[in-house]
């Protein structure tokens, strides 16, 4: 039986994973700091991503049990949306530490057991290829990161014989989203450098959001990406075309374009 590690299980995007991976004949073994409500009949671990300990003790748990694993599928994640100038630094280095050192432990943890030909996926963004944009940069910066770490791991890893991919989404309807909303709210509320342009991000911010896919969507691709002969680097699902665009254009044109947004008085 094929069996796959899946972190953040407890969340949206991680459940869907875990359930459709287990009606598909897979067994699933899920790390989150908190228990999932439902997904399934899986092999849990309660971990703290953040603690390297914490890492460790499960994949000695996993050892003991006697699991080996065919995929290590990194779901976890958190978001923040606040200006650079204005977060906590105890914000700004915990996105780092969930999103890009946790998915770095993990991987470097369980590849002992990881079978011949296992895969390594990877979550990210649309925000993760695209010059970032303001207020969703420290997000944005993080899951580039982590499209860097994927890509350099990649490299190391055909070595031996291991597909690394990334699954890179637009907006997903889950929890994530919603704290993405309560963020805004909150630096909406508090800023004191960007009153005005906080508020016409939020407006921006809740028309590209509205276009949300369910996380079974990409528990599909995910299925998609673990069932493939060749796999792609990158599968990109419900990317918003009006970032795409905006993308294309010199990074001068881009300031001055959301600048413009942002400056504009109701």
């Amino acid at each position: 039986m094929k069996t796959a590690l899946i972190t953040g299980v407890a969340g949206g995007m991680g459940s869907a994973a875990a359930k459709l991976l287990q009606r598909r004949g897979w067994r699933v073994a899920g790390l989150d700091v908190r228990r999932p409500e439902d997904a399934g009949e899986i092999f849990f671990l309660q971990t703290d991503l953040t603690d390297p300990k914490a890492i460790g003790k499960a994949s000695e748990g996993c050892r003991k049990a006697g699991l080996r694993f065919d995929a290590i599928v990194h779901m976890a994640g958190i978001y923040d949306m606040n200006s650079l100038l204005e977060m906590p630094e105890e914000d700004f280095l915990r996105i780092w530490n969930v999103n890009l050192f946790a998915a770095w432990r993990v991987t470097k943890e369980f590849y002992p057991l990881l079978r011949k030909g296992g895969r390594v996926v990877f979550t990210t963004s649309e925000l993760a290829p695209l010059d970032p944009l303001p207020f969703t940069g420290i997000y944005g910066i993080t899951k580039t990161a982590v499209e860097k770490l994927a890509s350099s791991l990649r490299m190391e890893l055909w070595l031996s014989g291991h597909p690394v991919t990334v699954i890179r989404p637009g907006a997903v309807d889950t929890g994530l989203l919603g704290d993405s909303e309560r963020s805004l709210e909150k630096f909406v509320k508090e800023t004191k450098l960007y009153p005005v342009n906080a508020e016409n991000f939020r407006r921006i911010v809740n028309r590209v959001e509205s276009k949300r896919i369910p996380p079974e969507r990409i528990a599909e691709i995910l299925y998609e990406a673990l069932s493939a002969a060749r796999p792609r680097y990158v599968y990109a699902v419900n990317r918003n075309p009006g970032l795409l665009l905006l993308d294309l254009l010199p990074a001068r044109w881009q300031t001055g374009i959301v600048g413009m947004l942002l400056k504009k008085r109701k």
